[in-house]
C-alpha cells in the first residue's frame, strides 16, 4: 500500500514561491508515474504536473507551464513542486498521486492514479 504525505502549502502573495513535498511509503514507488494533481474552490479536481522518475521525464499542464517544476528522487522517496511567479488563481488544494501500477505510463487522466495524499492548501493573495 502507497501512502503518500505532502506538506509546503502556505499563503503568499501573487509573484511570489512556495515548494510542495511529498513523501511516499511503500512498495514499487519508484516504478510508478507520479503527479501533482489540484482542486481550487467550486471546481473539480486538475492534473498540474507529472513526472517518471524512472526516465525523468515531466509533464505539465498548460496553466502551469514555464512556472511550475516538478522532480523527484526515487531513493529518498520524494516529489516536489516548485511553484514560481504564483497568481491567485493558482489557489487551491494540492494533491500528490502515485500511479495505480508500477510501471505504467504517465497520464494527465486521474484515473490512473490509485494513491492520494490529502492535500495541502496553497493560497494566492492578489
Amino acid at each position: 500500500q502507497v501512502q503518500l504525505v505532502e506538506s509546503g502549502g502556505g499563503l503568499v502573495p501573487a509573484g511570489g514561491s512556495l515548494t510542495l513535498s511529498c513523501a511516499a511509503s511503500g512498495p514499487s514507488f519508484s516504478t510508478r508515474p507520479m503527479a501533482w494533481f489540484r482542486q481550487a474552490p467550486g471546481k473539480e479536481r486538475e492534473f498540474a504536473a507529472g513526472i517518471s522518475l524512472r526516465g525523468g521525464s515531466t509533464l505539465y499542464a498548460d496553466a502551469v507551464k514555464g512556472r511550475f517544476t516538478i522532480s523527484g528522487d526515487g531513493n529518498e522517496n520524494k516529489v516536489y513542486l516548485q511553484m514560481n511567479s504564483l497568481k491567485p488563481e493558482d489557489t487551491a488544494v494540492y494533491f500528490c498521486a502515485a500511479g495505480r501500477l508500477p510501471f505504467s505510463p504517465m497520464t494527465t487522466g486521474e484515473s490512473a492514479y490509485g494513491y492520494w495524499g490529502q492535500g495541502t492548501q496553497v493560497t494566492v493573495s492578489a
